[in-house]
């Protein structure tokens, strides 16, 4: 089902203001080097809950960040709501998830130039299928 505009304005919204709240956290706390960007919103349809795809770099300390964006979400949430309380009445929870679109892109690319083979190497496969 394709999203409403309601959906849309709200995701673009909160996909720009997410980013710098995660951005200035993540400097704030100490993590120099660390780039975090917000790369989709999906708002349910009620508007009650926004699924908010991150992409982390460098890729291993992805889990580690997400895990502790997790634990500080509503803290993200609050600050979120001073944000665009102008423009939202009721803060939608976050769910965060890693957006593995990036890497997964580059493993067909190094396929395609034969670098990594996913049929002569079953194991290739096994990675994309636990995510």
């Amino acid at each position: 089902m394709e999203e409403s505009q309601r959906q849309k304005k709200i995701a673009g919204v909160l996909q720009q203001d997410l980013a710098e709240v995660l951005q200035n956290a993540a400097t704030q706390g100490g993590m120099r080097g660390v780039l975090i960007s917000v790369s989709k919103v999906h708002v349910t349809v009620d508007l009650s809950i926004a699924k908010v795809y991150v992409s982390i770099f460098p890729n291993d300390k992805a889990k580690e960040l997400l895990k502790g964006i997790r634990s500080n979400a509503p803290l993200i949430r609050h600050e979120l709501a001073q944000r665009t309380k102008h423009q939202l009445r009721r803060m939608p929870q976050l769910e965060f998830f890693i957006d593995d679109s990036l890497e997964y892109i580059d493993r067909i690319d190094q396929s395609l130039k034969g670098k990594e083979d996913p049929l002569k190497d079953p194991n290739l496969l096994d990675k994309r299928k636990k995510s």
